[in-house]
């Protein structure tokens, strides 16, 4: 069995860091992805669909430095649906991509995007940053507390 997806889209929101009891670090964020097509009468459709994504360790850690909102990124993860009752007792679902492998495809994100504790920075930045042979993010998402 294959559990995995891709999506090329931007990002809708800023990544929000948080941090488990138990010292690990974990970002979601929003995602948008858009298709494109002409309906029978030939008039351009457009259809965007947001995606919920979730980093965690290093690989959180990243995207919090790095990502903006608006900003162009490929995502790599697999697809996890999980459940809790909310505070009236009805069952809630969520579908998330478990990110697992990100990139960012714009050299910089434009001027009209700023966030105040964000840089524009490109993708060798992030690679020099990183620890040589060192690119995934170590953890194993079948032992997460979340």
């Amino acid at each position: 069995m294959y559990n995995k997806a891709f999506l090329i889209g931007r990002l809708g929101q800023d990544p929000e860091l948080k941090i488990f009891d138990g010292g690990v670090t974990f970002v979601t964020f929003s995602l948008a992805t858009n298709e494109y097509w002409k309906n029978k009468a030939g008039d351009k459709q457009e259809r965007t669909e947001w995606h919920r994504i979730v980093a965690f360790g290093r690989l959180a850690e990243i995207c919090d430095k790095y990502l903006v909102r608006g900003r162009l990124v490929f995502i790599g993860g697999r697809i996890k649906t999980r459940n809790w009752l909310d505070k009236n007792g009805v069952k809630r679902y969520t579908t998330e991509i478990l990110l697992m492998d990100m990139k960012i495809l714009d050299s910089k994100v434009s001027n009209s995007i700023k966030t105040s504790n964000k840089k524009n920075i490109s993708n060798s930045d992030i690679v020099k940053s990183l620890p040589k042979n060192n690119y995934t993010c170590g953890i194993n998402y079948n032992e997460m507390p979340y």
